[in-house]
């Protein structure tokens, strides 16, 4: 079987396999009935139950196989093997193409793949992704020798399947970088690690709230661990994964700090607790008193980060925030408001545990330090006015 994965009796197990329904290729994502499993499946974007296939099915994408593993973390295993293996249903790309199968010696090729991917420490994120990319490259291209396959082979899947299919440029760089590593695996082919090129990067700014607007989205969280959650999350930077395997033990409170271990990275960085946060903290864990995680579900299980984002969209509701709020911007605010409040940015990186200062580097397009104090010339131009026409020093841009 390829991606073999130990199978824990306390967690349900979550099915992936692959068919063509709607005209598009889809994920299959199978599971026994479970209401608290179809609540997890329903916050997958355009996540649809089919009556006809009975289950719940998302179009076939490395981006969603990767929110498929981010929303059920914690909460069920995900067997990948049939979305791996089983024969291809759907429709080629190319008009004449018949349907495609991988051939045993390509599942072996990729089984072994997916093993050297282990070995080389990769996070499990990392390791599905790059095994999914190649494994949908090679049934692309069953119909040839992997050893004569070239560059030119490359670009023509990126250009029939992500191209057409309106890829993200970041999932395009994934897909580089997973075949860099596949031909340093496999080097027999003709392919030029050289000629392999990744697209710039977009330079999107990341969203970023006020201090005012995060006060505001804590007051209006009723619910005490709630409350707790989204205080640390912004107070310490943390990512989301980071909170939700953030143990007791790591809680140094007396130093006022925090053990963030096996990060991004596999880093372990500290972060400060913050002064504020500590009378909320201790009635947070003699309220609730968990037992191995700083935030457990149901029965001690794990927390989901599912469950994060749905109530932190009710608190920016409550708190009458219209923009799209993740956790994540929690700790892009937490970052830009250091940086407004003066601290360096080799500072910032160490705290946001940063491999390079150029990641840390994108908070200084957002942070309003100095920004804020940069007059624009239509107000010189409308002082300007005001002060040499001083007999209607009552001037307004609106008419009025």
């Amino acid at each position: 079987m390829l991606f073999n994965i130990n199978i824990m009796s306390n967690l349900p197990i979550i099915t992936l396999s692959k068919t063509f329904h709607r005209k598009e290729n889809q994920i299959l994502i199978g599971f026994k009935h479970d209401w608290t499993l179809i609540n997890v499946v329903k916050h997958i974007p355009n996540a649809k139950w089919s009556a006809t296939l009975k289950s719940w099915y998302v179009k076939n994408n490395p981006e969603n196989l990767g929110l498929i593993y981010s929303v059920f973390q914690g909460r069920a295993y995900v067997n990948n093997s049939k979305l791996f293996n089983k024969q291809i249903l759907c429709k080629s790309t190319f008009p004449n193409k018949q349907k495609r199968n991988l051939t045993k010696e390509n599942r072996d090729l990729l089984n072994s793949f997916y093993k050297y991917l282990l070995g080389k420490r990769y996070s499990k994120s990392t390791v599905n992704t790059y095994s999914f990319f190649i494994a949908d490259f090679i049934e692309f291209h069953n119909n040839k020798v992997l050893n004569s396959l070239t560059i030119k082979n490359v670009n023509e899947f990126i250009e029939t399947i992500f191209i057409r299919r309106n890829y993200s440029i970041s999932t395009q760089r994934q897909f580089i970088s997973a075949v860099k590593q596949f031909i340093v695996f496999y080097p027999d082919t003709e392919i030029s690690n050289l000629a392999l090129t990744r697209p710039k990067k977009s330079r999107i700014l990341p969203t970023v709230l006020s201090q005012e607007e995060m006060i505001a989205i804590i007051q209006r969280t009723k619910n005490l661990k709630h409350r707790a959650i989204l205080a640390l999350i912004y107070s310490a930077g943390l990512r989301i994964g980071e909170l939700l395997s953030l143990k007791l033990e790591d809680l140094q409170i007396q130093r006022k700090q925090i053990l963030i271990k096996r990060a991004k990275g596999r880093k372990d960085r500290y972060v400060t607790l913050a002064d504020s946060f500590m009378p909320l903290l201790h009635n947070y864990l003699m309220t609730y008193e968990p037992k191995i995680y700083f935030v457990e579900g149901r029965e001690g299980k794990a927390y989901s980060a599912s469950s994060v984002r749905k109530f932190l969209l009710r608190s920016c509701k409550a708190a009458k925030i219209n923009r799209n709020v993740t956790p994540h911007t929690l700790r892009h605010s937490y970052a830009t408001h250091l940086l407004e409040n003066g601290v360096g940015l080799r500072y910032i990186q160490e705290l946001l545990g940063h491999s390079k200062p150029e990641t840390t580097m994108i908070y200084t397009h957002v942070a309003r330090k100095d920004l804020i104090d940069i007059k624009s010339p239509l107000d010189y131009a409308v002082e300007q006015l005001i002060k040499n026409n001083k007999e209607d020093n009552k001037f307004l841009l609106s008419g009025k």
